[in-house]
């Protein structure tokens, strides 16, 4: 382990004012990013951090030591990472994900990279599936709606969804206000549901968050595909919950209208997840670095 690492980790814990933040910024477990600290602070003899519940303060040594180094392992690290970079680009990385999200965001994140010589193969299918692929090395990195619960999986929060509950006009306009306002699943009840699949995931989550109870609604239709869910609630098969992302393009069309407006938008995170060590690849490393670059600039999809 070289001095740079030690450093350049405990930059990124004094920027996120958090081991677990740092951990993701850096493609490390949690454990490696605190024994990277541990290991500074005893070179140097005294405590850089104090923590607590809410993360770490910087003491006034970290202080000083940040103004001192952070430029200089910025400037080396780009430094290094453009041999590295060459080096990653000539790999290959299986990667896993909703087809909405990977269509959407996750490809077009990628292209540059793929310009550099990079080789991606995409599997497309739900979370579970393809997190078991992960788990089982036939994937090397999977963008998940939900959190493993294998520990043999690394997870990073990535991006949060913002759901939005949407219909045909025809079919918003058949909602009474009044009820909506007083009792919103009685006056949602008669509404026909399209959905991602049978369990109803994302419509059920939305119900849950925002009415504290499953939806009675009848279920109309069953797609595996957002855009396909789009498309039936657009010809006006019934509502559904769906990505803010998703949805904007016919919100703005006039094709489809809010069933329901939420006080604070239910929202969902999205993680980065690898194997524990699956960033020692530098190939993986090079995507899931560049998504987490990338998704900052994004805010809520």
């Amino acid at each position: 382990m070289t001095d740079l690492d030690l450093l350049s980790t405990f930059v990124e814990i004094y920027r996120a004012g958090s081991l677990t933040a740092a951990a993701g910024r850096r493609g490390l477990t949690q454990p490696a990013v605190s024994g990277h600290l541990a290991r500074l602070e005893r070179e140097l003899g005294e405590p850089l951090f104090v923590r607590s519940s809410r993360g770490v303060t910087p003491t006034a040594r970290a202080d000083a030591l940040a103004r001192r180094v952070g430029a200089h392992v910025d400037g080396l690290r780009s430094a290094l990472s453009e041999v590295d970079d060459r080096e990653a680009c000539a790999g290959t990385v299986h990667l896993g994900g909703a087809v909405e999200v990977v269509s959407a965001r996750v490809l077009p994140a990628l292209a540059p990279l793929t310009a550099r010589g990079l080789r991606l193969r995409i599997t497309l299918g739900l979370a579970d599936d393809l997190l078991a692929a992960l788990a089982n090395a036939r994937l090397d990195l999977v963008v998940s709606a939900v959190r493993p619960a294998d520990r043999a999986l690394v997870a990073t929060p990535f991006v949060d969804e913002e759901f939005v509950l949407v219909g045909a006009p025809t079919l918003v306009r058949t909602i009474d206000r009044a009820l909506l306002a007083a009792d919103p699943v009685r006056a949602l009840a008669h509404l026909p549901l399209v959905a991602y699949a049978e369990e109803l995931p994302i419509v059920r989550r939305y119900w849950r968050s925002e009415f504290g109870r499953r939806p009675p609604n009848p279920v109309a239709v069953v797609v595996p595909d957002l855009r396909a869910v789009l498309a039936a609630v657009v010809a006006g098969a019934g509502v559904s919950a769906l990505p803010r992302y998703l949805a904007d393009p016919a919100l703005a069309a006039g094709s489809v209208e809010l069933a329901h407006q939420a006080a604070v938008p239910p929202l969902n995170t999205l993680f980065l997840a690898t194997r524990v060590g699956g960033l020692a690849n530098p190939s993986v490393a090079l995507v899931h670095g560049h998504l987490m670059a990338r998704s900052r600039d994004w805010g809520v999809l």
